[in-house]
């Protein structure tokens, strides 16, 4: 029953009104199959893909989707899994993946626009995770959202300055829950790909944060620029992403615009427009979002969880005694997939 409770006692996220996410271009360059993180200045997209010997980001046109240029830097990293970029044009790449949960360290690396690297090694204060969201506040400060099939999902940041190589200890600021939706799409069980964290965004101006999982992007409200307390403490405005064979970027374009994608060689770039401004005001709810408990609350109890037998889109929520066989189902297919990358 205790898992019952961490799975369904979750953030409410109900879809707001908004534009359907609209196909610009796909994606063919074949060196972009397993794109993974996607950040915009307004004029180019820059993507990251898993893998590879080099720190790589893709120069991408925005209205063909081709790899107008590429940036290389030298440091070889281990599993690259989402991109962000600083005030000052630095493209910071999040080497966070660990599907294997066996790395002794993760790190970030930062690459300018002229190919330079430096290497920032982070531990983690327990146990080693699986990340594949990374958000920049407006100071630069990293954030690191982990990956979970229940769920919920832990939030970490640096103790101090980042230190090169470092490591640079990292310390836990709370948590994030995701409820399950209906949206259709990812590449595992649709229940469990629908809570699963593939990666972060943070708006041009720091005040909405967005995460998103295989099936949906959550708008988080941070007028004040604190990532910590719009995730642990905001509801979020939900933005469905359907039919996206294995999404994991998400980014903003200067002007609010969403930005979506997948990977898999063709699979397509979209934009929602006006993304931004659907993040509720803090003490708002997302428009249509019925009383529950917020992002962060402690768990339902199993008799709550009992009574909720609807989710807040009509969808049943699966009997507690599968869900356990849901996860453990949806935690192999993934490592099967991913098999070929390194231990």
């Amino acid at each position: 029953m205790a898992v019952a409770a961490a799975v369904l006692g979750l953030t409410p996220g109900t879809a707001a009104a908004q534009p359907a996410p609209r196909d610009v271009c796909a994606v063919t360059d074949k060196r972009l199959a397993e794109l993974s993180g996607l950040v915009s200045d307004g004029k180019r997209w820059y993507a990251v893909n898993d893998g590879g010997t080099r720190t790589t980001v893709y120069v991408l046109n925005r209205t063909t989707c081709a790899v107008e240029r590429v940036i290389n830097g030298p440091t070889d990293p281990y599993d690259v899994e989402d991109l962000a970029r600083g005030a000052d044009g630095t493209f910071w790449l999040a080497d966070t993946g660990d599907n294997r949960a066996q790395r002794e360290s993760v790190a970030l690396i930062a690459l300018t626009p002229s190919g330079e690297t430096t290497l920032y090694r982070l531990t983690y204060p327990d146990r080693p995770r699986d990340t594949e969201a990374l958000l920049l506040d407006r100071d630069g400060v990293p954030y690191l959202v982990t990956k979970s099939v229940f769920g919920v999902s832990d939030i970490f940041r640096p103790t101090g300055p980042l230190a090169s190589p470092g490591p640079t200890p990292l310390e836990n600021v709370g948590t994030v829950q995701i409820k399950s939706t209906d949206t259709q799409g990812g590449p595992i069980n649709q229940m469990v790909g629908s809570m699963t964290i593939t990666g972060g965004a943070v708006s041009a101006d720091g005040a909405v944060v967005a995460l998103r999982t295989y099936t949906d992007a959550y708008l988080f409200s941070a007028p004040d620029g604190d990532i910590a307390t719009a995730l642990t403490k905001g509801t979020p405005a939900r933005v469905p992403l359907p039919a996206e064979k294995q999404g994991e970027a998400i980014a903003f374009e200067p002007d609010g615009t969403l930005v979506s994608a997948s990977e898999g060689t063709g699979e397509p770039i979209r934009l929602v427009e006006g993304a931004a401004a659907l993040a509720p005001s803090p003490g708002q709810r997302a428009a249509g979002t019925e009383d529950a408990p917020q992002a962060g609350a402690e768990d339902t109890t199993a008799e709550d969880t009992t009574a909720a037998a609807e989710s807040d889109n009509g969808m049943a929520t699966i009997p507690a005694l599968g869900i356990s066989a849901v996860v453990v189902g949806g935690v192999l297919l993934v490592m099967h997939r991913r098999a070929k990358r390194r231990a």
